[in-house]
């Protein structure tokens, strides 16, 4: 399935999860819900990549690029790009980021001469052991169970 099949695929999934939270809701409601999910994603996004950043020199969106590198065999930017639901012009510049910064390397794709094989270095599998920690623990704290 290509990329837009497959947001079409995962928005539908969202969509039915929230069908039980938007029944009887009219559309002023729905924009309304539509609108606090983006304002909290937003203020989610913000408060951690500045932990990340302040901890660990690294924003989110690094962050997710070497999630991506890490857990994808033969890793290259379009499933960077496919990922994160960027372009691939964003996720090579991402990737460039991340190369310069000495977190990532490309190496000669063997099966297509015209892309290339992502791998972290020793140190960004050391940056993403230590960031993912902090990301994790920011995700308990904002979406974990309440607090009593």
């Amino acid at each position: 399935m290509n990329a837009i099949g497959d947001r079409y695929i995962s928005t539908k999934i969202v969509s039915s999860k929230l069908d039980y939270l938007c029944e009887g809701l009219c559309v002023t409601d729905l924009r309304q819900l539509f609108d606090d999910l983006v304002r909290f994603e937003t203020m989610l996004w913000n408060a951690i990549d500045a932990r990340l950043v302040q901890e660990c020199n690294v924003s989110l969106g690094s962050l997710n690029a070497m999630l991506v590198i890490a857990s994808t065999p033969s890793c290259r930017v379009q499933d960077i790009a496919r990922a994160v639901a960027i372009t691939v012009g964003g996720a090579s510049q991402a990737v460039d980021r991340l190369q310069a910064a000495g977190r990532c390397v490309r190496h000669p794709n063997p099966d297509d001469r015209r892309s290339s094989i992502l791998e972290l270095t020793p140190t960004g599998r050391e940056l993403l052991e230590t960031a993912g920690a902090i990301f994790d623990q920011e995700l308990a704290n904002y979406l974990g169970a309440p607090r009593s």
